[in-house]
């Protein structure tokens, strides 16, 4: 039998808003990467035939919020898909980010030591 506790699972919802949400919608790079580990990677597709967009997570997302800004009126929803004592899946529905795109992700978080960080994501921008 598995497991988890609701400090974890708060920790998990917690670490995505305070950290990905808040600093977005501030359009702060560096809280941003607090919420992502130094190696993260993320994958997802951009609607209407875009590109793909690959590679690492913290220089991606960095430059879309120096080149895009705060996003004020983001809105999100933040569903845990699954945690263990060490791993989560997230996924993250976003509503009006700095550029006024939604977006579908899905995070995956291991625990580091206390501190839980995003190891990948993947979206589709609608």
């Amino acid at each position: 039998m598995r497991s988890t506790c609701s400090s974890d699972k708060n920790a998990v919802v917690q670490g995505i808003q305070q950290g990905y949400i808040d600093g977005l919608r501030e359009g702060s790079v560096s809280q941003v990467e607090t919420t992502f580990h130094k190696d993260a990677i993320m994958y997802g597709w951009i609607s209407g035939g875009g590109p793909l967009i690959a590679g690492p997570a913290r220089e991606a997302l960095g430059g879309f919020v120096r080149q895009h800004g705060p996003a004020p009126n983001v809105a999100t929803r933040i569903n845990i898909l699954d945690i263990t004592p060490t791993t989560a899946v997230v996924k993250v529905e976003m509503e009006n980010d700095a550029t006024g795109s939604n977006y579908t992700e899905f995070h995956s978080l291991f625990k580091n030591g206390e501190k839980w960080e995003v190891i990948s994501k993947v979206f589709h921008m609608y």
